[in-house]
């Protein structure tokens, strides 16, 4: 594994207080059910994320796992159920809204500004902190000014902290797969999330890269203390980084608790895992 430095001592997440401890739950998703014209994606689910913790979300393919992300961060609104996230509870989310709120994501195929420099795709996870309207913007004096030099200041760090300063001004569409993936995480980061969505993260990876990706979501959570959801395939890596771990089968909830609680899980082997108590 190729070790990094530490996050800078600089780059501190600026999110407000929302009151809750390290522990307690910071997003609820409550008996939710998702259809599609006649498909149920997602049937009666229920867990927790709490502060602080990396919660994983697994399953085979089409088992509602993305779908649930969506529902999440607003992109799809479900027919039953409601979501509490930092004490607020709703049916209903506009994606923007769930940004200006705390939440950011990543993509399972990635989503960046392909003929954009890495420092400007990163400079968009910004938008939300902006404080200056769009016409102190256009005439960049004073605040707006001063504004956008303290947030080059907090992506300058947080490239630092992703070890992608060489590529910090080369375009995205010339980086390999995995440093895009290292960018798309380095613009969620820039949002300075309460909870950060990855969807498969790893996806497309090799062995050196899955172990640097891994390395940085476990200082993301620790140093930063964000609090991550993730979808990944790689057991592997599931059962390394995660506290908890929920599985969906076929849109249901068929287990949810510590890796060792779902390895051992026998709806989860059958379904899931295809290895048996033995082994």
């Amino acid at each position: 594994m190729n070790m990094h430095t530490k996050p800078s001592q600089e780059f501190v997440m600026t999110r407000p207080d929302d009151g809750i401890k390290v522990g307690d739950p910071l997003l609820v998703v409550d008996h939710i059910s998702l259809s599609f014209g006649g498909v149920k994606a997602i049937s009666d689910i229920s867990f927790d994320v709490r502060k602080g913790e990396i919660r994983a979300i697994i399953g085979p393919n089409g088992a509602g796992k993305t779908s649930m992300l969506n529902v999440i961060n607003g992109f799809y609104h479900p027919q039953e159920g409601t979501i509490t996230f930092r004490g607020e509870k709703r049916t209903k989310m506009k994606p923007h809204v769930a940004a200006h709120q705390g939440i950011a994501r990543t993509f399972q195929n990635i989503a960046l500004f392909k003929g954009m420099s890495v420092l400007d795709n990163i400079m968009t996870g910004r938008i939300t902190l902006q404080k200056r309207n769009l016409l102190w913007q256009a005439l960049w004096r004073g605040p707006a000014e001063a504004e956008e030099l303290e947030h080059r200041r907090s992506v300058e760090h947080i490239i630092d902290f992703l070890e992608i300063e060489a590529i910090r001004k080369t375009p995205v569409g010339r980086l390999p797969y995995g440093l895009q993936k290292r960018v798309e995480l380095g613009r969620a980061l820039a949002a300075e999330p309460a909870l950060l969505l990855l969807d498969e993260p790893m996806a497309g990876m090799n062995l050196e890269e899955k172990e640097d990706m891994s390395r940085f979501i476990l200082d993301v959570n620790q140093q930063f203390g964000t609090t991550i959801a993730l979808i990944e395939h790689d057991m592997g890596v599931v059962m390394d980084l995660s506290d908890r771990v929920v599985v969906l089968d076929y849109g249901r909830k068929i287990g949810d608790g510590t890796p060792d609680e779902v390895r051992n899980n026998q709806d989860v082997i059958d379904a899931y895992l295809g290895v048996s108590h033995d082994e």
